[in-house]
């Protein structure tokens, strides 16, 4: 298994597919937004819907705080775009079919994938981790904490 990206290490870059057929890069956001990456294990199960939901509830707040909430999972874009539709989220999900962006961020796939969130501020550098499996809330609620303490 790889080792899990820590905070102050610089987030790898990557390249995925959105819902709606168009590149994300990571990238991207450098210098203009801060980023919560957070990877779940699988559409419309109860953890990862919990999540999500309560990523969406807080959604605008993270918005007015400078950054930009993305989801990843292997779930295909068609999962994707049925479970935001069904819940009403409005973060960006992508599609890591083949874990390797997950490999990249050392969030272990196998029997219970890792849930993980990333805090990654404009420079590009990762600057809070939550890693839980089971305190589905506690990603959004550190995340957002953290991510006012980095300012805009």
């Amino acid at each position: 298994m790889e080792k899990l990206i820590e905070v102050g290490q610089p987030a790898p870059d990557f390249t995925l597919t959105a819902p709606d057929g168009r590149a994300v890069r990571l990238s991207e956001y450098r210098g203009r937004k801060n980023v919560v990456l957070f990877f779940y294990p699988k559409d419309e199960t109860l953890g990862c819907t919990v999540e999500a939901c309560t990523f969406r509830d807080s959604y605008q707040e993270f918005s007015d705080a400078g950054a930009e909430v993305i989801g990843i999972s292997a779930d295909d874009a068609g999962s994707h775009q049925r479970f935001a539709q069904h819940h009403r989220l409005p973060m960006l999900l992508l599609s890591d079919g083949d874990g390797q962006v997950r490999r990249l961020y050392g969030v272990s796939r196998g029997l219970f994938p890792g849930r993980v969130t990333f805090l990654i501020d404009k420079a590009g550098i990762v600057r809070h981790v939550t890693d839980s499996r089971l305190r589905f809330r506690r990603h959004v609620h550190e995340s957002l904490a953290r991510l006012r303490q980095l300012g805009g």
